[in-house]
């Protein structure tokens, strides 16, 4: 064959393989681009996950807690949920950044609805115990974990979070004395402190779909805290109060 013949079919079959090459390929992505579509999590899968996270999170703390134990508690081998998240510290990350995001989406409601200190205090009580409800593992979370986690540059917000919380609470309170709502005498930061620590315990033995709703609970605990930070009446405290002394007298 003549040195141009096979020059120009040495050509022919290159830009064959050329093509079949870049028809392989092209198929090699197609297949690669459908297996990722099909490990993408849904929003639905995704909160499943982060939720089986959050309990074993909340139940073995941040630090003792694997990815395995975590894909083990949600029926998956670890590797399948690197899929999903790339690290541990994502999923707490994404638990308690979503926790904040809505406590701070129902405060900043209360806070501009322009109540009264005392309403205001309520409010803010109700909508603490309704993000319990929905988000007990995650409260748990941040009482346990959030000083720790919060040395670390991804988890600022928590800090900052911290601070904004308290000034919202410690300004009603100090509204409420100013205004002659709440005892001219009381340790607002004392009062505040009490008040986080009583409502947000709650998340240690709470549990969603139990005897009371999140609402009635926020009731009862009002009803016990509000009559300790109100005005006292003019009673004359001075003497003893009888009224309910139960001493019987005997006839002489």
């Amino acid at each position: 064959m003549p040195n141009s013949t096979r020059n120009r079919a040495s050509t022919g079959n290159s830009a064959k393989n050329s093509e079949k090459k870049n028809s392989e390929k092209k198929n090699s992505d197609k297949k690669n681009s459908e297996k990722k579509t099909t490990v993408t999590p849904s929003p639905e899968r995704r909160r499943e996950l982060l939720s089986t996270a959050a309990e074993v999170f909340a139940a073995q703390g941040y630090n003792a807690t694997t990815v395995r134990r975590i894909a083990d508690e949600a029926g998956m081998l670890a590797g399948s949920l690197y899929y999903h998240f790339d690290s541990k510290e994502s999923m707490v990350d994404e638990i308690l950044s979503t926790f904040l995001n809505e406590l701070w989406a129902g405060y900043d409601e209360v806070l501009a609805a322009g109540l009264g200190p005392r309403e205001t205090v309520e409010a803010l009580v109700t909508e603490s115990f309704r993000e319990i409800d929905r988000h007990r593992a995650a409260v748990a979370i941040y009482q346990k974990e959030s000083q720790h986690l919060a040395t670390q540059p991804r988890f600022r917000y928590l800090s900052e979070s911290q601070g904004r919380f308290e000034r919202a609470w410690l300004g009603v309170l100090e509204r409420g004395v100013a205004e002659g709502v709440f005892r001219a005498d009381l340790d607002i930061r004392l009062a505040y402190r009490f008040l986080r620590d009583t409502v947000w315990v709650a998340a240690s033995w709470y549990r969603p779909g139990g005897l009371h709703s999140p609402e009635e609970i926020a009731r009862q605990y009002l009803s016990m805290v509000l009559d300790g930070i109100t005005p006292r009446g003019d009673t004359d405290t001075s003497r003893p109060d009888t009224r309910h002394d139960t001493t019987t007298v005997r006839p002489s």
